[in-house]
């Protein structure tokens, strides 16, 4: 594999065919159908591009007549921008749809509002849907490729993607490091998304949080699961904090707020427990205050501002890779 902090490959200039890349499916709806081989591909990729973004002319002609359809179902910010923009940099064209502007408003299944937009030669749409699954059914049913921007509390893969881009970049390596997940494990897609790349890789994953977010259940997927975050810290050598998920809860899972900061938040005080080189990592949108101290969020430990700018060379290479891979 191509380390981010080793050479860049060239920026590819067309979408690549099989043989080049290894790479074999149309979609991209979750991490844990993928290889370990395959997770790096997409790595390698994401490094070639990555330079793109500091470029002048930050455009590359790879999916020049491709038009990419940003369905989301969900409520998203960055990261319905960072597809748009991976797009517009990868020469395509871009669409972007709301559940509330769509037809599913006045009573149409997501199959039909998918083949309607099929129908209008769509070739990439990307999915962000309250179900677990919806783009796995969608990804059988079309021809054109789905990208699973996040499913109820299944996987964002691409998430986990530029996570593990991100621990690559600034560590040098995935295999053998300690990586705690803090936080909501229980209604997050995203955690589910990082300890499938992160085991794929190689790496040591400790789920933590309150029981009732973070039950034994765990322990099944390969990580060790704690309820004290305190003995955690000193051997992490990433910290990957994650937000309380309200929207998904139907139940207070803890007391309060202050509560969880008491004991699961990352704190200037329990930041001195861990190595000097630690990361401090977060998806976002950041709660200040909740599960990290502001100024930690902005201390020179924190890479979560790396990882957006990731984000972005991870889902070019990926659009780049699904839609390469219909041409094989």
């Amino acid at each position: 594999m191509i380390s981010p902090m080793s050479a860049t490959p060239s920026i590819p200039a067309s979408p690549p065919q099989r043989a080049d890349t290894g790479w074999t499916h149309k979609d991209l709806t979750s991490i844990e159908a993928l290889t370990a081989d395959e997770i790096k591909s997409i790595l390698d990729t994401a490094s070639a591009f990555k330079t793109v973004g500091v470029r002048e002319v930050k455009k590359v002609p790879a999916l020049r007549g491709k038009t990419l359809v940003n369905l989301f179902v969900e409520p998203s910010t960055r990261t319905r921008i960072s597809f748009e923009l991976a797009a517009f940099r990868l020469s395509a064209d871009v669409v972007n749809i709301s559940a509330a502007t769509s037809s599913l408003t006045k009573g149409e299944t997501l199959k039909d509002t998918a083949k309607n937009l099929e129908a209008l030669h769509a070739d990439i749409i990307v999915l962000r849907h309250s179900s677990a699954g919806a783009s796995q059914f969608l990804a059988e049913r079309l021809d054109a490729s789905v990208i699973n921007g996040g499913d109820g509390a299944h996987e964002h893969p691409t998430q986990a993607l530029l996570d593990v881009y991100t621990i690559l970049e600034k560590k040098g390596r995935i295999a053998g490091l300690h990586v705690a997940i803090i936080g909501d494990i229980l209604f997050s897609r995203v955690a589910r998304s990082n300890i499938h790349a992160l085991l794929k890789l190689g790496a040591r994953v400790t789920l933590v949080g309150p029981r009732t977010l973070v039950p034994r259940e765990f322990e099944k997927m390969g990580v060790a699961v704690t309820h004290d975050l305190d003995s955690v810290l000193p051997d992490a050598d990433v910290v990957n904090l994650l937000r309380i998920q309200h929207e998904r809860q139907r139940k207070e899972y803890f007391p309060s707020l202050s509560e969880y900061t008491a004991f699961f938040g990352l704190t200037q005080q329990r930041a001195e427990l861990l190595k000097p080189d630690a990361l401090i990592m977060h998806p976002g949108p950041i709660n200040r205050g909740i599960e990290i101290d502001s100024d930690l969020a902005d201390s020179a430990r924190s890479v979560i501002l790396d990882q957006v700018t990731n984000g972005l060379a991870v889902r070019m290479a990926v659009l780049y890779l699904c839609a390469g891979s219909r041409n094989g």
